[in-house]
């Protein structure tokens, strides 16, 4: 695939880099996936390099690849080099691109996974066409990213936005990030469960499903199952929903009144259950949002590039850099040609 200007567009490869698995993506300038390769991600830091080399040798072995991309979870620095902490990875203030340049022999990007999956929804998906827009991704907790007039923001130092730990309990339930009360105590995976025992506590009465399943197995309880659980009809489930529809949506109206987005996307893996709850949470979020019936609100919308959000973003923010550099490049020889030109023209006149 060229530009307009003939100029090739590389193909690039994007990786997830997750807790449980790192999945690698072949992606083309229309955010296409060719070619994917998966595999278990190892436990420390020399091992999980091992792996990223092998993956994108392998893709490589396959296609032309122009730079990589990585979607990681955690804090990546603003340079987009270093992994300044992950807490499920084996890296800690690494400088981890410079690294896997040097093996690969090709440039290297970081990115945090949501604002890789916002960038990919703008590119090409549900975000396309929005000024200034929130991606929310649900699953064990919730992942942010902000794009404003068109652009990430990742803020001073790289790691904003954090919006899963605003708090909006004081003094609630306890957060892994150390504070009581974060939104996503409440609306992500996690709460969907933590809302369901609690439930069960009060009355497991009216439960025909889930409180079979605790009884059995209280470990075994996911989110996921309570979300198979409202769609088959069990009452408290259906009330856990409702909960996590209400924590949604003033979440939602809590962002809004701060960045007041035109679009916002809600991702993860919570968000493949978003028919249980977006029409709910879309009423809360309207009738919380400061001067809702002033104001226009923001469009709701669900992914529409799904898990393979982060890589395609990645992929693509990779290929940017690859774009820019080269346009860097070209700039610098053409000020090089004008430079040579102007002395030879000066030489000549010499003459």
């Amino acid at each position: 695939m060229t530009t307009r200007t003939g100029r090739e567009i590389p193909l690039t490869v994007g990786i997830d880099v997750g807790g449980t698995n790192i999945r690698a993506s072949v992606v083309d300038g229309n955010g296409e996936v060719l070619d994917t390769v998966q595999a278990p991600t190892p436990h420390s830091a020399p091992a999980l390099e091992d792996g990223l080399d092998r993956a994108v040798r392998e893709l490589c072995a396959r296609h032309e690849i122009g730079a990589v991309g990585l979607a990681v979870a955690g804090f990546v620095d603003e340079s987009r080099t270093t992994v300044r902490f992950a807490p499920h990875l084996p890296w800690e203030d690494t400088e981890v691109a410079g690294r896997l340049t040097r093996r690969l022999g090709l440039p290297v990007i970081l990115e945090h996974d949501a604002n890789a999956a916002m960038w990919a929804e703008y590119r090409f998906g549900a975000a396309a066409g929005a000024h200034n827009g929130v991606l929310v991704a649900i699953g064990t907790g919730i992942g942010a990213a902000l794009l404003l007039e068109g652009r990430l923001y990742r803020g001073s130092y790289g790691v904003a936005p954090e919006l899963g730990h605003l708090q909006v309990v004081p003094h609630g339930r306890v957060c892994p990030c150390g504070k009581r009360g974060c939104w996503e105590r409440y609306c992500s995976g996690t709460a969907l469960v933590d809302t369901a025992i609690e439930m069960l506590a009060t009355d497991p009465m009216p439960s025909t499903i889930l409180a079979r399943e605790v009884v059995g197995d209280p470990g075994s309880l996911t989110g996921r199952r309570v979300a198979g659980a409202a769609q088959d009809g069990d009452p408290v489930a259906l009330h856990v929903m409702a909960d996590f529809a209400r924590w949604l949506g003033l979440g939602l109206a809590f962002v809004s009144d701060i960045f007041d987005p035109d679009l916002i996307v809600i991702a993860g893996g919570v968000g493949s259950s978003a028919p249980l709850f977006l029409d709910d949470a879309r009423e809360h979020y309207a009738a919380a949002i400061t001067g809702g019936r002033h104001r226009p609100l923001a469009r709701i919308r669900t992914t529409q590039l799904g898990e393979a959000a982060g890589m395609i973003g990645a992929a693509e923010l990779a290929r940017a850099a690859l774009d820019a550099d080269g346009e860097r490049r070209a700039s610098a020889d053409r000020g090089t040609n004008t430079s040579a030109r102007g002395r030879a023209r000066t030489a000549a006149g010499r003459e």
